[in-house]
């Protein structure tokens, strides 16, 4: 915990210093800014936190000769470290969980507030594929789900069918519903004798079904984060209009996996350490265990950030790389465990 604040005051405080022309007067958004940043830091923060304070942890045991004390009273080197596997597991399971809610947008909310955009979400010409529709909002509202100016064309194949027009139009009960819609329905057989478009107006309709507003939000935003239930939900929908889902995978595999790399690298923290305080360096054991989790953590963010541009896959990117460190910190841990 101790590391865990310091670590979020460190980087909340730099980015106030750093953006503090930029943020608002008011003191309400302030308290925002602080805690929608303060969220999206320790999705950063805490895995790193729960390595340092475990390297602090098996400092303090082994200078104090505590770590020679339990191994003589009888106690077996899973009881110290299996604990501390479980707490970090558990309080990564917590983060992980809370990046299925609204909280995942707090890097979103965090720059509208310096924009001077927290209380007006509103898009603009959005164009979309949905199914065998093209799908145009003049003005799109997610928060609250609605749109004005909407343009729905039907297509079989190359061919536009249909089209609908209308002022409004809200999302509820997973469904638009379009309000004064003026529908025109091209004949599927051009005849200059008896062929005609058909026009004709619907005070109420409904289409677009599963057509989400926050998914839709968020496609349309390409540097746009993604709770993991918004992602999952995305990722079924863009599948069947066969759109490229690169950048929606790389979100949900890091958001999902990628804090759990912590869990091999505390297990070959533990077994790289020693027993006796006589023989173990403090400055170097300290340095260099600090040293590569910045490096495996700064890996795998660099890993996330090729996916998510598309430059590498993301299964190859952070799947492979992923599983690959959990086989090689097994062994690892397999074979120096044996010397205790």
């Amino acid at each position: 915990m101790i590391v865990l604040v310091s670590l979020e005051l460190f980087f909340v405080g730099i980015d106030f210093l750093q953006n503090f022309k930029e943020i608002p007067n008011s003191a309400n958004l302030q308290l925002l800014y602080f805690f929608y940043n303060a969220f999206f830091t320790l999705t950063l923060t805490l895995p790193l936190s729960l390595v340092f304070g475990w390297i602090l942890t098996l400092i303090v045991f082994i200078k104090n000769n505590e770590f020679v004390a339990f191994l003589s009273l009888g106690v077996r080197p899973k009881n110290i470290y299996v604990p501390v596997v479980l707490i970090s597991f558990l309080l990564l399971i917590i983060l992980i969980a809370s990046q299925a809610t609204p909280l995942a947008y707090a890097y979103e909310q965090k720059n509208k507030i310096m924009d001077g955009e927290y209380f007006s979400n509103t898009k603009a010409d959005i164009f979309l594929k949905y199914n065998n529709n093209f799908v145009f909002f003049k003005r799109f509202y997610p928060i609250e789900q609605r749109a004005e100016e909407i343009h729905i064309f039907k297509i079989d194949g190359y061919d536009v069918v249909e089209s609908i027009v209308a002022a409004k139009a809200y999302f509820q009960n997973n469904k638009w519903y379009v309000m004064d819609a003026k529908i025109t329905t091209k004949p599927k057989k051009i005849d200059w004798d008896s062929s005609k478009v058909t026009v004709k107006e619907e005070k109420f309709l409904y289409t677009l079904e599963g057509f989400k507003p926050k998914i839709l939000d968020s496609v349309y935003q390409t540097k746009s984060n993604f709770s993991i239930i918004d992602a999952v939900d995305a990722l079924m929908l863009l599948k069947t209009q066969k759109i490229n889902t690169t950048s929606i995978r790389a979100s949900l595999y890091y958001q999902a996996l990628v804090p759990f790399f912590v869990i091999p690298l505390i297990l070959v923290i533990f077994v790289a350490s020693s027993i006796n305080s006589r023989f173990f360096n403090i400055a170097k054991f300290s340095s260099l265990t600090i040293f590569f989790t910045l490096i495996f953590w700064g890996t795998f963010f660099m890993l996330h950030k090729f996916a998510k541009g598309g430059v590498v896959i993301p299964e190859i990117a952070i799947l492979v790389p992923l599983f690959l460190w959990f086989v090689i910190g097994y062994f690892i841990f397999k074979h120096r465990i044996k010397h205790y």
